[in-house]
């Protein structure tokens, strides 16, 4: 049994594992693995914490776009009702010019009803005593005549003017 390879071979590694133990590598190989252990456990430590903080951008990402979009809507509702309220009050201002235009129109309508009025009156008097003067003339002559012309002429006027 001594002979053989494989007593040798397991005689070499008892030999090996004490000078192992001896050493200290069981101790080394713990610590080594702790150390291991630590950093991985930091690391997931890391990744957990890296992880919280970007749940928190993204809530905190996702609470600004709704403010922004809230906001974005109240601003589209408030231009939406001043645009209705300007629409409104250029109607009302188109309305009042109208009325006011039309109101001057009609004015001018009027006026020019009661100047025509005054010169047909005015044309109608003077053709009265054109007829009149030439009427008299035809019938009554000397100072009668131009007595009762001008006593007509005179009457005329201050009844149609």
């Amino acid at each position: 049994m001594l002979n053989t390879d494989t007593f040798w071979a397991f005689v070499s590694l008892l030999l090996f594992i004490g000078v192992v133990i001896a050493v200290g590598g069981p101790r080394m190989i713990a610590q080594a693995l702790d150390a291991r252990t630590q950093r991985i456990r930091n690391e997931l430590d890391e990744a957990r914490k890296n992880r919280e903080e970007a749940q928190a951008l993204l809530a905190e990402y996702q609470r600004r776009r709704r403010d922004a979009e809230a906001e974005a809507a109240t601003i589209v509702e408030e231009a939406r009702k001043e645009a209705r309220r300007l629409t409104e009050e250029a109607n009302e201002k188109l309305r009042d010019l109208v009325e006011r235009r039309t109101k001057a129109a009609e004015n001018k309508i009027a006026q020019a009803e009661q100047q025509a009025t005054a010169e047909i009156r005015g044309r109608a008097a003077e053709l009265a005593i054109a007829a009149a003067t030439d009427i008299l003339k035809a019938r009554v002559s000397g100072s009668t005549a131009d007595r009762l012309v001008n006593e007509s002429i005179d009457t005329v006027r201050t009844r149609l003017n």
